[in-house]
């Protein structure tokens, strides 16, 4: 992993700049161009595409940094889909979050059938390295059948009950609304792959809001933000 000085090697304006504006827009209700005035009236002159731009570069680079000090997510998901619209299509955000709504994993799919769930359970399971002890649904039928089809790949799955909650699952459907609060001024997004990078690094964003890292090791104690994501971007 590169070091600090070459992440930002041959930019035009400072890195405290750049982490400012990346994330203010991923966690707040801004647009580009809010932004540029913000900047002009602290003497920052630049144009909205410039920041475009560091969304793309830097948002995947700050994701893989903050996954470093990552809390491990409980035992007992919660999965659901919600919708994102993008170049006027509506496209699939399938999510997972455990009992105490921390965000397990994400994925944003064109469609929503058994094939994209069943992307999105080999994903969350690669990534959390173990199964749960148990997968709360709503009543999609899609979603089960993945589950299930992908559950019996592994020889501990019997371990794992899948069940069916419209109740249980209201704390993600709750948490969706928090991520397309921030998804919802954005004015569309154009691209699958660049939404997909934006949508990671507001769930970022959201998981930092959460307390889902542990940041012990780096003294960070009582430290502005700034700070802190300097420091978790260094280590």
């Amino acid at each position: 992993m590169r070091n600090m000085d070459d992440l930002f090697k041959g930019r035009q304006f400072d890195r405290e700049i750049i982490i400012l504006c990346v994330r203010w827009y991923l966690r707040f209700k801004l647009s580009f161009r809010d932004l540029v005035e913000m900047m002009a009236e602290r003497g920052i002159y630049l144009a909205h595409t410039t920041i475009m731009r560091w969304i793309q570069r830097y948002a995947p680079e700050f994701e893989k940094r903050w996954n470093r000090f990552a809390c491990r997510a409980g035992d007992s998901w919660r999965v659901d889909e919600t919708y994102v619209k993008i170049k006027g299509r509506w496209t699939y955000l399938y999510r997972a979050v455990d009992k105490e709504g921390k965000t397990i994993d994400f994925l944003l799919r064109a469609k929503r059938d058994v094939a994209a769930a069943k992307a999105f359970f080999r994903r969350v399971f690669k990534s959390q390295g173990r199964l749960p002890r148990v997968i709360t649904l709503d009543g999609y039928q899609a979603s089960h059948r993945a589950a299930r089809e992908i559950l019996n790949e592994h020889p501990r799955r019997k371990r794992t009950k899948i069940r069916s909650s419209k109740y249980l699952n209201n704390l993600i459907e709750q948490d969706h609304r928090s991520l397309k609060l921030r998804l919802g001024p954005m004015l569309g997004l154009k691209r699958f792959r660049n939404a997909s990078i934006v949508i990671a690094g507001v769930e970022l964003l959201h998981r930092i809001r959460k307390s889902q890292f542990e940041l012990a090791r780096l003294r960070v104690n009582g430290k502005t933000a700034p700070e802190i994501w300097n420091a978790v971007l260094a280590a």
